[in-house]
């Protein structure tokens, strides 16, 4: 029994497919704002079957409780809804990580792409790295063939990195193999930030934005980023150790080299270290 149901059988024109989740290589919120911004008020093409896929005790539902009574619960889900930009259809995949059948959904999307005409499949993701605030944006790209890539994006990284997959990856493997042209962004945003990091969705829509042509609108995002930058300057303004350890992160960046793994977790380590230290004696 397939996942999918598909709402919207099209036609549609030169699509792409645009997927974002919310968990795993996420950070900032960055790839799953993105495409929201994508799919406001856009209409929906597909669902998928959420009862088969999620556990409902890692991702409960959401209930609302008005007045004392029980009014209406919100259930987790991964759609696909489409817009258009630059000419053309953009089918956006989004919601919640699957806890279940990666890779079922997996086959099931290559026959959705299939099906509809899919003629670039790009990934969105978001992961903590070396870099500080006050820089913009940089960006991992990852391609099934040499050339699919634009913009100013960094291949890589190089050599065999062996990390926890994702179910995007898992999906963006089979599309790959299935013989789609499938690209990954992947934003890179300062491991110290907590919370959204609405600048690194602006950097990814950018990024789908040269795949179609066309500015995308972002929202609110920049307002948002811009009031975010103030705030962090201002923190780093007042902490000596904060200051000096985003200079140093400047300085790397500026020189387009990062530390090697061990090095940034010795590192991290040691400015957390510096920081406790200077709570307690204050």
């Amino acid at each position: 029994m397939e996942l999918i149901d598909l709402v919207d059988p099209g036609p549609f024109d030169a699509p792409i497919v645009v997927v974002a989740f919310d968990a795993w290589v996420d950070a900032g919120a960055a790839s799953i704002t993105a495409a929201e911004k994508l799919t406001a008020g856009a209409p929906l093409v597909a669902t998928v079957d959420a009862d088969r896929i999620f556990d409902y005790r890692s991702r409960r539902p959401t209930l609302e409780i008005v007045d004392g009574r029980p009014r209406e619960l919100t259930w987790p889900e991964l759609t696909v809804k489409r817009t258009r930009a630059g000419g053309r259809d953009i089918l956006v995949l989004s919601g919640a990580e699957p806890d279940y059948r990666w890779r079922q959904l997996a086959d099931d999307m290559v026959a959705f792409a299939r099906r509809v005409g899919v003629v670039e499949w790009i990934s969105l993701g978001a992961i903590p790295a070396a870099v500080p605030h006050t820089r913009s944006v940089s960006m991992l790209g990852t391609a099934s063939w040499p050339g699919l890539l634009r913009g100013q994006v960094e291949l890589g990284p190089e050599g065999t990195l062996k990390v926890p997959a994702a179910c995007l990856s898992v999906i963006d493997m089979a599309v790959a193999r299935a013989g789609f042209a499938a690209i990954g962004y992947y934003a890179q945003v300062p491991h110290y930030i907590t919370g959204a990091y609405p600048a690194a969705s602006i950097a990814l829509l950018k990024a789908v934005g040269w795949h179609v042509g066309a500015d995308l609108p972002t929202g609110d995002l920049q307002p948002e980023a811009d009031a975010l930058r103030l705030r962090l300057d201002a923190a780093t303004a007042v902490d000596d150790t904060t200051r000096a350890y985003v200079e140093r992160l400047e300085g790397m960046v500026d020189e387009s080299r990062l530390p090697a793994g061990t090095d940034l977790i010795a590192d991290i380590e040691r400015f957390l270290r510096d920081r406790g230290e200077n709570a307690d004696r204050g």
